[in-house]
This record gives structure tokens, C-alpha cells and sequence, in this order.
């Protein structure tokens, strides 16, 4: 008769429920994994199959009690990291959103804005556009894969029950402050295409005050704008893959000492 001690009973439970915990807050906050559209049974399906294929190869793991209060601050913990680690994704889309809503206010369409479901606020339809662009250089440097390859290193650099350290949180602090920079410098042709016109129509009216700026300064700006977007198309692929690479280059050496 095969007989279960209890402490047995605990071990595997934990050795399951905590890399979940982990694996589940990653999916939540990652982009791709977490967008409002993927079903949410899709998302706990794909956590529990990670789940299985990760607990056989984690480090020894503490003998707590997950139904415990340590067990459950290692729960909340395990969520934190997870999060954490999806969340620095999100801020690279975030920054290329930004670069976007910066192209729109400068072409004059940041009225031309609509309701995200992702986001849950407004967005423009240029930031939505680059969005879209940069989610499908993300799959298609296979971004995802290597987002989940960083996600099982983390198992083996911060093991399940060590906290990272204060340090981590002013690291994403300051790299999110390059980051959102890098998404200024994405948005940087454009907008000094747009700015050039804009100049020269301030020197038009001034020679020609008769000239309504309202009147043809906005069509121009924004059929300007849209051709520097054309233009500069094929160039973006290169600067928004740079900036999808050190997102995930941070990730992987987030949790390392």
C-alpha cells in the first residue's frame, strides 16, 4: 500500500503552484500572451502545460507549507516576478505607443483617436499602427519564445523563495527612462519632416497673410506626414527590432547577480 506523508503531499503541491504563480503573472502582463483577446482558458491551459514541463527541473524548492503564510508570501512573491518580467515587455510596447501618439499630435491628428481595449484609455491611430507593426517583428524574431526561454532561466538565477533585492525595481526604474527615450528617437523622422513644413508654412503666411493656415495647413501636414511614414516604412523595422532586442536582453539579465 503506497501511503503520502504530509510533508510529501506539501512538497508537490508547492512544487507546482509556485512556478504556476510565476508563470501565470508573466502571462497576465506579457504583450501577445496577456492581450485582452487570447481567451482566458487559452492562458491558464498554457501556464499549467509551462507548469508541468518546468517543476521536474526546478532547484530544491523550501519545505513551507504552501497553505501557510510563508507559503502564501512565496505565492505573492512568485506572482511579483512574473509580473515583473511581463511587464518590462509591456513597456517596450508602451514606448512605441508613445513614439506614435507623438507622430499623431504632430501631424494634427490627435483628435483622430479611439477607444484601446488592451489599454483601456485612447490611443491614436498611428500609435496603433506602430503597435500592430512592432507586434509582428516581436513574433516574428520570435520574441515570445525567447520571453518564455528567459522565464525558465529566472527558475535557475532567482530560485523560488529568494527575494531579488530592492536593486531590481530602481534598475526597471532607469531602464524604462532609456527605454521611453529610445521611443523619442524612433519618432524623431517624422516628426522633424512634419516640423520642416510646419516652418515653412509659418514663413508662407507670414509673406502672405491673405492665406488661410487653417485652411490648407492641415492637409498638408497630414498628407506630409503620412508620406514621411511611407517613406521611412522599410527603415523602422531595424531601430523597432533594437528596441524589442533590449527588452529582451533585460529581461534576461534581470534576476542575475
Amino acid at each position: 500500500m503506497i501511503t503520502f506523508t504530509a510533508a510529501t503531499l506539501y512538497a508537490w503541491i508547492g512544487a507546482f503552484v509556485w512556478p504556476l504563480t510565476r508563470i501565470l503573472g508573466l502571462i497576465s502582463a506579457a504583450p501577445v500572451f496577456g492581450h485582452s483577446s487570447v481567451p482566458v482558458t487559452f492562458k491558464i491551459g498554457l501556464g499549467v502545460m509551462l507548469a508541468i514541463i518546468i517543476a521536474p527541473n526546478l532547484p530544491p524548492l523550501p519545505e513551507i507549507n504552501p497553505a501557510s503564510l510563508p507559503g502564501v508570501l512565496i505565492l505573492i512573491q512568485q506572482f511579483i516576478i512574473g509580473t515583473a518580467l511581463g511587464f518590462v515587455m509591456r513597456l517596450v510596447f508602451m514606448a512605441i505607443d508613445m513614439a506614435g501618439a507623438i507622430i499623431g499630435m504632430t501631424m494634427g491628428l490627435s483628435f483622430a483617436s479611439f477607444f484601446d481595449a488592451e489599454t483601456e484609455g485612447q490611443t491614436t491611430s498611428i500609435s496603433q499602427f506602430l503597435t500592430l507593426l512592432a507586434t509582428l517583428i516581436f513574433l516574428g524574431i520570435n520574441g515570445h519564445l525567447l520571453l518564455i526561454a528567459n522565464l525558465v532561466d529566472s527558475f535557475k538565477t532567482l530560485p523560488i523563495g529568494i527575494w531579488p533585492g530592492n536593486h531590481l525595481f530602481l534598475q526597471m526604474v532607469d531602464w524604462s527612462g532609456i527605454l521611453f527615450r529610445d521611443g523619442v528617437q524612433l519618432s524623431l523622422p517624422i516628426v522633424a519632416a512634419v516640423l520642416i513644413t510646419n516652418i515653412a508654412l509659418g514663413i508662407l503666411t507670414r509673406a502672405s497673410p491673405q492665406l488661410n493656415l487653417f485652411g490648407i495647413g492641415f492637409p498638408i501636414t497630414i498628407g506630409l506626414g503620412y508620406l514621411a511614414i511611407a517613406l521611412t516604412l522599410p527603415y523602422l523595422a531595424t531601430p523597432m527590432q533594437a528596441v524589442l532586442g533590449h527588452g529582451l536582453e533585460f529581461t534576461q539579465r534581470m534576476f542575475r547577480p
